[in-house]
């Protein structure tokens, strides 16, 4: 039976569980009330909920909301739906948007919990009256000396600490992740155990908001207009060929150029939003050892030591590599990587561990802010 540490007796604890409707959030919900707490479940709608009806593979859909609250009605907890869809808009889909015509690739569920989950709804849970808000993340809050610790799962395929990097210190005292310490099959156990209406649902696949895994097109409906055809051309400057948009392209794509590669193929090197250009080159060029990260949020206080060894991943799908971080001063640090690593990208998450726990993270910055600060 799980415990989550609440100061006051389990029956006098309440927990507000975020229920997307899938499988995690629902044995998340159904563990907090096994265990005796005072559970209720919120669940989000987060944009037009009859454009996704039907949609499968998706998050926070109209599919997703009922299926939330069937499982509240079998676990016998109220439910409620929230509205925040122009919240949403504004901190999540708008950044998207503009980060794709600063020739950057952002990642919205970064975004997502970093405003709308964790500071709204968190917020909208000490509103309830709430001692904790517990949601279905693979990662472990460990309690550590100088306060709660984020560290990775315990499975590593489905750890999710790249993605909650932007959680504070304060949001971490008060979130709980009772899944953290659990392979993906013992949840699916749980949930057959529990008899979930979801427990043979698929996972979530790709962002909630794009259909078809179509970036460009929610891209130019956000902000029609805004996107200007330009030049491909290689590292010396000569024209290649020509685009539709920068907001096609993503450093490292090889696919979908439009350019002969020649003797060898072609990847996507850097792209220059106000030159409208994207630069291509072989993929010898892709390799980079040095990175500027902004915007850095430390689980705990910053490191002072330069030269500071630590682990870095620059890619949710990619295991944290050996770095050495260098403080810059204020929310941005350089890092330098042991090896030299393909396809980064600024807009991309760099997220600092010490072995398995987060120290912080931040944004991958363009290659000339290094170049500046050094």
């Amino acid at each position: 039976m799980i415990d989550l540490e609440t100061s006051k007796p389990r029956a006098e604890s309440r927990v507000v569980v975020a229920m997307s409707g899938g499988v995690d959030s629902s044995v998340t919900a159904a563990l907090c009330a096994e265990a005796g707490y005072d559970v209720v479940g919120i669940t989000l709608q987060l944009y037009d909920h009859g454009a996704a009806v039907g949609r499968k593979g998706a998050c926070c859909a109209g599919q997703d909301i009922h299926d939330a609250r069937q499982v509240a009605d079998a676990l016998g907890i109220p439910h409620y739906v929230l509205d925040y869809e122009s919240r949403f808009r504004e901190s999540v889909m708008d950044d998207f948007a503009d980060s794709y015509l600063r020739g950057e690739t952002p990642i919205p569920c970064v975004r997502c919990n970093q405003t709308v989950k964790f500071r709204d709804l968190l917020a909208t849970a000490k509103d309830l009256g709430a001692d904790a808000l517990a949601t279905g993340h693979y990662v472990q809050r460990v309690a550590g000396a100088a306060g709660a610790e984020l560290h990775r799962a315990v499975d590593k395929a489905k750890d999710q600490s790249y993605f909650l990097f932007a959680t504070t210190a304060a949001q971490l005292d008060f979130l709980r992740f009772p899944l953290g310490g659990m392979a993906k099959a013992e949840t699916r156990a749980h949930a057959a155990r529990f008899a979930l209406p979801v427990a043979e649902k698929p996972e979530s696949q790709d962002i909630c908001f794009v259909p078809d895994g179509d970036y460009a097109r929610v891209v130019e409906k956000l902000r029609p207009g805004a996107i200007d055809p330009g030049e491909v051309v290689d590292l010396d400057g000569q024209v290649l060929g020509h685009h539709d948009g920068v907001i096609n392209f993503t450093v490292g794509q090889r696919r979908g150029l439009g350019v002969a590669g020649g003797a060898e193929p072609l990847y996507v090197i850097r792209i220059d939003p106000a030159d409208k250009r994207v630069v291509v080159g072989p993929r010898a060029a892709l390799g980079q050892r040095d990175l500027s990260v902004g915007g850095i949020n430390w689980l705990g206080a910053a490191p002072a030591a330069d030269g500071q060894p630590v682990q870095v991943r620059i890619r949710s799908t990619a295991p944290p590599v050996a770095a050495t971080l260098h403080p810059l001063g204020g929310d941005r640090a350089a890092v330098r990587l042991e090896e030299p690593a393909e396809g980064v990208s600024p807009g991309q998450a760099a997220v600092i561990y010490d072995g398995s726990r987060v120290l912080g993270g931040g944004w991958i910055e363009r290659p000339d802010n290094l170049e500046a600060a050094a």
